[in-house]
């Protein structure tokens, strides 16, 4: 198929855009490079430097006539999005609506969204949380992502365009932004590499489902012969407390390094768990990176990165 994954030079979208090239689809990569890096960009992939909410995405859309939309791209900092939650909503909402009216006249097909599965469910009424969980997200970014769930039901109802969401949980692995994406995986990883102290907010039990990439892209390749329209999480159903994840990094890093406690951030959930029960019995998928190698495996891309910086 000839796919345009918006966002594909980001972390998770890079990962999923470079399985679909070896997997023999026609990749169209359509990024910013706000959070992204023109290096993660995979090698096979058509790419377009473009602002998903400008006329010239628009433009391309209606040139190139793509079979399906892979749209991972996003404002993904939820104390960001607390912060600023208009432009929160420009990005997330208004660049998918964007991409959706060029595509609905243009020969779209499908979409699969990278969704949320911590943020748009809130604090959990019960765990591990589910697809039926009640959506009550307790930030921009999570109102973000449901909204563009709802929109994408106007858009299966109306224009008969099917589509497949995935909420993820709490994605960690190489080529993750600490900066951009803030993924507390990779800010506690590059910070220990440094020598730093990592600043826990809140006490450190707050808990979430930490999943590795690979399984991540698993299901992504997983769902790309689903017939129709359906919503799967996509985690460990496992929880993890910062204290037990802080501790899990400083074993690969720096054992003698340890953390401070901040104050709780404003939009911060307290627990986060998904059941993954329907991806396991409707897909047949699970994941498989145990989170001791997952780490393992993030911190040594880390330290590549660190030291081929310090050599140049």
């Amino acid at each position: 198929m000839k796919l345009l994954c918006s966002g594909a030079a980001g972390f998770i979208g890079s990962h999923v855009a470079e399985a679909f090239i070896e997997d023999g689809h026609d990749v169209h990569i359509v990024d910013d490079l706000s959070g992204g890096k023109r290096s993660n960009v995979p090698s096979g992939a058509t790419f377009h430097h473009l602002d998903i909410r400008s006329e010239e995405a628009t433009a391309l859309v209606q040139a190139e006539r793509f079979d399906m939309l892979v749209h991972h791209a996003a404002q993904m900092n939820v104390r960001e999005s607390v912060k600023h939650p208009r432009e929160d909503a420009s990005v997330n909402v208004d660049g998918l609506l964007n991409l959706m009216e060029a595509g609905r006249e243009n020969g779209l097909q499908r979409v699969l969204f990278a969704s949320t599965g911590g943020a748009i469910y809130g604090d959990p009424v019960y765990a591990p949380q589910d697809e039926e969980h009640p959506l009550c997200p307790v930030s921009p970014y999570g109102v973000s992502k449901l909204a563009s769930e709802k929109y994408l039901d106007f858009y299966r109802e109306e224009y008969g365009i099917p589509y497949v969401s995935l909420r993820y949980a709490n994605v960690y692995g190489p080529r993750q932004n600490p900066a951009g994406e803030a993924g507390v995986i990779a800010i506690f990883i590059e910070q220990m590499l440094n020598g730093e102290t990592p600043t826990i907010y809140g006490d450190g039990t707050q808990t979430r489902d930490y999943i590795y990439i690979d399984d991540v892209v698993a299901m992504n390749r997983a769902v790309m012969e689903y017939e129709g329209t359906r919503i799967f999480n996509v985690g460990t159903g496992e929880e993890t407390s910062l204290n037990t994840l802080f501790e899990s990094i400083q074993k690969h890093t720096d054992p003698s390094i340890d953390n401070t406690y901040g104050p709780v951030q404003p939009g911060e959930q307290m627990r986060s768990v998904l059941d993954i029960s329907r991806a396991k019995n409707e897909l047949g998928w699970s994941p498989t990176t145990d989170m001791d190698y997952g780490i393992g495996k993030t911190v040594e891309w880390f330290a590549a990165q660190l030291t081929s910086s310090q050599s140049q």
